[in-house]
């Protein structure tokens, strides 16, 4: 890259030719890609009887002999590739977020770490305002400016997008007895998942527990009252 300062401007120090010149473009060869071999697109055909020409040069492929009435739209190659969304930079590890979708809306909940799928992994922690260690969509959530410090608490690599995921269950028939009767199966929670609760639980609270409010805080629910506007809040 030849250097051309301006001047002034709209006047350059060398002109169009001069730092062409530099450039030194004329000593390089220049690369020219070999063509490939022509395919023949028809091809010559012997044809029998006395007054048919002998030979006839008819196409490899053969066209269609329908065609649409109307023209069909094709739809445009997508060639975008999905990857993990970048984490909002007031969103660090420790942060207190505000859920405004799903069933746990207008709760505050502390952020842990944001997964491989780009989703954030979140807890109440459970004891304080019932929510689970839960994955969320960092678009649904605000930030708030509260922090807790969670450098003492340790978040395994188990906590991953496999961790959520559930097995299927063989189909069955749905029936009124097994729906409203006595026999009808209550969802039982995973001892795994309790125990993993209660483990991050422990550790978050003992943190929480030395910071004045912060417990009250964490445990009431986010709601805007009459004459209160969510873009005039410091959150």
């Amino acid at each position: 890259m030849v250097s051309n300062p301006a001047l002034v401007p709209g006047v350059s120090r060398f002109s169009r030719s001069k730092a062409y010149a530099k450039k030194a473009l004329f000593k390089k060869t220049k690369a020219v890609a070999k063509k490939a071999a022509a395919v023949a697109a028809t091809k010559t055909k012997t044809i029998g009887g006395a007054k048919n020409g002998k030979t006839r040069v008819v196409a490899l492929t053969k066209g269609s002999r329908f065609y649409p009435a109307d023209d069909i739209p094709v739809p445009k190659k997508n060639h975008k590739v999905a990857g993990t969304a970048t984490l909002r930079a007031s969103i660090t590890p420790g942060t207190v977020l505000i859920l405004l979708a799903g069933r746990f809306r207008g709760k505050r909940v502390v952020f842990l770490k944001q997964l491989d799928s780009g989703l954030l992994l979140v807890t109440g922690p459970h004891k304080l305002n019932g929510v689970p260690i839960r994955r969320v969509n960092q678009a649904y959530v605000i930030a708030t400016s509260t922090k807790v410090d969670i450098s003492s608490v340790k978040v395994d690599a188990k906590f991953s997008d496999d961790y959520f995921k559930v097995a299927k269950a063989a189909a069955k028939k749905a029936t009124a007895e097994a729906l409203l009767g006595e026999d009808a199966e209550k969802k039982v929670a995973d001892p795994a998942r309790v125990a993993d609760q209660k483990s991050i639980d422990s550790k978050l609270l003992a943190v929480i527990k030395k910071t004045p409010a912060l417990k009250g805080y964490l445990s009431s629910k986010f709601a805007l009252s009459k004459g209160q506007y969510p873009h005039a809040i410091k959150f």
